[in-house]
C-alpha cells in the first residue's frame, strides 16, 4: 500500500510538471498524441514515405505517357506497312525517301538543312 501511495504521488507531481510546461491539452491526449507520433513517422522516416509515393506516381504518370506513345507508334507503323504490302507508289515512294534508291537513268540529290 506504501508503494501505492509513493506511485501515485509521483504521477501527480508528473502531471503538475506538464501543466507546467503549458502544452495545449488537445496534445495531452494519448489518442491524438499516437496519431500525430504515426503521422510524422509516415510522412518523414517510413520506407514508404510521401516523398517516395509522390516520386512513384511521377513515375507511373511517365510510364502511362510512354505506353501511350508507343500504342500511337505502332499504330503508325501498322498503317504504313499495309501501305508498302498493298501500294506500289508508296513502296517506290518510301524506298526513295527512306533509302534513297533510285531507277538507272537518273541522278539523286540529297539537300541536307541547317
Amino acid at each position: 500500500m506504501e508503494n501505492y501511495n509513493e506511485l501515485k504521488k509521483e504521477v501527480q507531481s508528473f502531471r503538475e510538471r506538464i501543466q507546467a510546461w503549458r502544452i495545449p491539452k488537445l496534445l495531452l491526449n494519448k489518442y491524438l498524441f499516437t496519431f500525430f507520433v504515426f503521422a510524422v513517422w509516415m510522412t518523414f522516416f517510413d520506407r514508404n514515405n510521401v516523398f517516395v509515393q509522390i516520386g512513384r506516381l511521377s513515375d507511373l504518370h511517365e510510364a502511362n505517357s510512354k505506353q501511350h506513345f508507343y500504342i500511337s507508334e505502332t499504330k503508325k507503323a501498322a498503317v504504313q506497312l499495309n501501305a508498302l504490302m498493298y501500294d506500289q507508289k508508296a513502296l517506290e515512294k518510301f524506298a526513295r525517301e527512306k533509302y534513297y534508291m533510285k531507277k538507272p537513268d537518273e541522278d539523286v540529290f540529297v539537300i541536307v538543312g541547317k
